[in-house]
């Protein structure tokens, strides 16, 4: 994945199946969705840009955040190289909103993302809200 950019930020493993991310990481939300309204795209890319110069490689999205637009945005940034992606799926947005955690719709979000990340892999996949009515255990085996 990313070798990083410079500024010193320190990078530690997370999890244990080799995920090395800067200590800090960016929350991208605000660029897209929720405290105001969406910042200039050019502005946020550069942003972005100056995080992994500085050294802040994890970035954090998830498809409700725009909704959606906030991975597009990611997705056009051209950095993938150099970064490591965390999204997020369990809040669906279309029509009434609601917490899914079933399989086929985890399935669905996550090639959603995929597309609009406009990447192959996302190193950090996870679930934003916890459906109560499916054990946790049906939602991660991704049947």
């Amino acid at each position: 994945m990313a070798a990083g950019g410079g500024g010193g930020v320190p990078r530690l493993k997370l999890g244990s199946q080799g995920l090395e991310v800067s200590a800090q990481g960016l929350g991208c939300m605000g660029m897209s969705a929720f405290y105001g309204a969406p910042k200039p795209e050019d502005d946020m890319i550069n942003l972005i840009r100056h995080a992994i110069h500085s050294g802040v490689t994890f970035l954090d999205t998830s498809d409700m955040y725009g909704p959606k637009t906030n991975e597009i945005l990611l997705g056009k940034g051209g950095i993938r190289e150099k970064v490591e992606l965390a999204t997020k799926f369990g809040i669906k947005t279309e029509g009434v909103r609601e917490i899914r955690g079933d399989p086929a719709y985890v399935r669905a979000c996550c090639e959603a993302s995929l597309h609009r990340l406009d990447i192959d892999c996302i190193d950090l996949y996870y679930q934003h809200r916890i459906d109560i009515r499916v054990p946790i255990e049906i939602t991660a085996s991704n049947q």
